[in-house]
Formats: C-alpha cells, sequence, structure tokens
C-alpha cells in the first residue's frame, strides 16, 4: 500500500511580517486621522499669513505668496512660465495682447522684447513665498489682545487654583476617611453631573447680582472654590489606588491626615492632579457663554473669548486678521499642553518607580 504524504502549506506571511504590517497599518490609519483633525487649524495658519489681496487671488497657490516681478526699464513686470520653442522659460509679460504677446527675458534683458504667439492668461504665473505679518499686529492692537491675555490668564489660574484646592480636600475626604452617608454623599455629588447649567443659571444671577457682584470676576473665580464633581470623582478614584500602608506608615511616624496628604498623596497623584488642572484651565480659557453673562458692558474686563468674537463680527470680510488673532489666542494653551504634557509623562514615570 502506496504511503500518502501530506504537504503542508506555509503562510505566505509570518506571523512577524503580519505584526509588522498591523502596525504600518494602524500608524498610518492615526497619521491619515490626525491630519484631517489638524487641517482647519493648517488653514488658519496659512490664511493668517495672507493678505487681502493674496486671499482674493483664486489662482494663487496654498501657501501665502505675490506674484514675482521683474523689473525692465523702471517698471516691475509679472513673471510667467512661457513656453518656447528651445523649452519652458520664465519670462515677463510686458505688452499683453489677445492673441499674441511681448515678453522679456530676465535672463537676457538686452535681447529686447520676444514676440509669443498664443493668450497670455492660459500662462502659469510665477509666485514667490511673501507671508504677511502686519495681520498679526493690526489684529494685536484692534483688539487689545494683551490686555484679553491678562483677564484670561488671572481668571483661568485663580480658578484653577480653587478648583484643585476644593476638589483634592473633597476627594481626600471620600477617600480615606469614614463618615456617616458617605456613600449617599458620593451619589448625591456625581448626581449633580446629569444637571444641566440652565437649570441653575438664573438663581446664580440672581444672587451674584443681588450681593454685588455683577460686573466682577467674583461669579467667574469663587464657584470654583466650591469642588466639581468630575474632578472629584477622577481624584478620588486615583487617591483610593494608593496603597493604605503608605498613609499607616506616615501615622506611624506621626504625621497629621493633613501632613499625608501633602507629603504622602499628592506627590504620588502628580499625573491626576495635572490633567485636573490642565482641563479646568483649558475650559475656563475658553469658556464664553459664562463671562458673556456677567462681564456684560465691562469692556476693561472682558475675556479673549468675548474679544475675539467681537473682532469676528467686526472684521469677518478680513479672514486674515481673524485667522491671525484665532492664531495668537490658541498659542498660549498650545505651549502649556505640551509643558504640562511632559510633566504629566514625568510624573507617571515617577510614580511607577517609587510605587
Amino acid at each position: 500500500m502506496a504511503a500518502t504524504t501530506t504537504q503542508i502549506k506555509k503562510p505566505l506571511l509570518s506571523w512577524k511580517q503580519r505584526e509588522i504590517l498591523s502596525y504600518i497599518g494602524v500608524t498610518l490609519l492615526g497619521l491619515v486621522v490626525v491630519v484631517i483633525f489638524l487641517m482647519p487649524l493648517g488653514y488658519a495658519a496659512v490664511t493668517a499669513f495672507k493678505s487681502q489681496e493674496q486671499i482674493r487671488d483664486v489662482t494663487g497657490p496654498l501657501l501665502p505668496s505675490l506674484p514675482s516681478k521683474y523689473n525692465y526699464q523702471g517698471k516691475d513686470y509679472n513673471l510667467y512660465e512661457v513656453p518656447m520653442p528651445d523649452g519652458t522659460r520664465t519670462m515677463a509679460l510686458v505688452k499683453a495682447g489677445r492673441e499674441s504677446s511681448e515678453f522679456v527675458d530676465p535672463l537676457n534683458p538686452d535681447a529686447g522684447l520676444v514676440k509669443w504667439e498664443g493668450r497670455w492668461r492660459t500662462l502659469t504665473p510665477k509666485y514667490e513665498f511673501s507671508p504677511f505679518m502686519e495681520n498679526f499686529e493690526r489684529a494685536w492692537n484692534q483688539i487689545s489682545l494683551g490686555k484679553l491675555f491678562v483677564n484670561t490668564f488671572a481668571i483661568a489660574i485663580w480658578s484653577m487654583i480653587g478648583t484643585l484646592i476644593s476638589s483634592i480636600l473633597v476627594a481626600y475626604g471620600f477617600a480615606r476617611f469614614r463618615f456617616p452617608g458617605k456613600k449617599v454623599l458620593f451619589m448625591i455629588l456625581i448626581a449633580t453631573i446629569i444637571l444641566p447649567g440652565q437649570v441653575t443659571l438664573i438663581p446664580q444671577y440672581a444672587f451674584f447680582r443681588a450681593i454685588g457682584w455683577g460686573g466682577t470676576w467674583w461669579p467667574l473665580i469663587i464657584p470654583h472654590f466650591f469642588a466639581n464633581a468630575y474632578n472629584v470623582f477622577l481624584l478620588r478614584q486615583y487617591f483610593l489606588g494608593i496603597p493604605r500602608e503608605l498613609d499607616e506608615a506616615a501615622m506611624m511616624d506621626g504625621a497629621s491626615p493633613f501632613r499625608i496628604l501633602i507629603s504622602v498623596i499628592l506627590p504620588q497623584s502628580m499625573p491626576a492632579v495635572t490633567a485636573v488642572a490642565m482641563f479646568h484651565f483649558f475650559w475656563s480659557w475658553n469658556d464664553f457663554y459664562t463671562p458673556l453673562i456677567y462681564l456684560a458692558g465691562k469692556e476693561d474686563l472682558y475675556t479673549i473669548s468675548i474679544g475675539l468674537t467681537r473682532f469676528n463680527n467686526v472684521y469677518a470680510v478680513q479672514p486674515g486678521l481673524a485667522m491671525a488673532a484665532a492664531l495668537m489666542v490658541v498659542a498660549l494653551p498650545v505651549a502649556l499642553f505640551f509643558l504640562a504634557q511632559r510633566q504629566f509623562m514625568q510624573g507617571i514615570v515617577v510614580t511607577g518607580v517609587e510605587k
């Protein structure tokens, strides 16, 4: 009886090759998503460096550019890519005609005018990179952007300090202390997340007006000294992940609960604290609704969101100015984000090593 042999088919790709291809595919997909997400910001950045003339030029390149010029006999002429019998040459249009035009060669101006048969409008113009920097200066001066920066930064910093202090203390209490009704109080706190801000808007506004805080920064700062359910939940969950043995060791050394919070809990919780600080700072920086309500009529107290909105309403027909102002407004949060991200990663490394 003849012996039968079975042939094992080898896979077209090895496990390692499939893993590499999967990694490349995921990376490319991530890059595509990032590019699509950043396209509006890229358009704003490019438009910010364009003048009105450059924006109106629909045939111009994407980058801020102006038609290249060549001075011939004391006058500037636009340069075009002109097809000639010996190849395409860059030449200046001196006399434009309907079916024929006259050009001059910048490389050989002594040869005089060269007649070219054809419609000059079909030629490709020559452009040179020319960013228009005056948009930033005009936008800065038109809306007093420096003062708006100071106002917004002051409100964001003080409210961030308030929310950090209050949220850390409340989260520490829920994470480490036992008291009657603890779970019920925590559920009530978390339930406030589903409460729309519009429900408490009118009572809050009436209260702040009654105590004389209308037209001031106090309604934008003081409420954040009374904790926030989102921040308390985030910090509490992180505090619960810190071993209680560290607290007990500190208590044996005579540390008080407040000392334990400062010397044990917070150093271990820098990633969560940094995240809370970042989230609140960016929220306060971009907040438009609350300052609009409480600072109405107080132009010297306006924040960036209000000032930029008013500026865009006035200069909507000049997108270069609007995009320049928006780009300057975004610059500081982006810089702070990268700085905070670096500290965030360092905090994770230190926490991991200590644990």
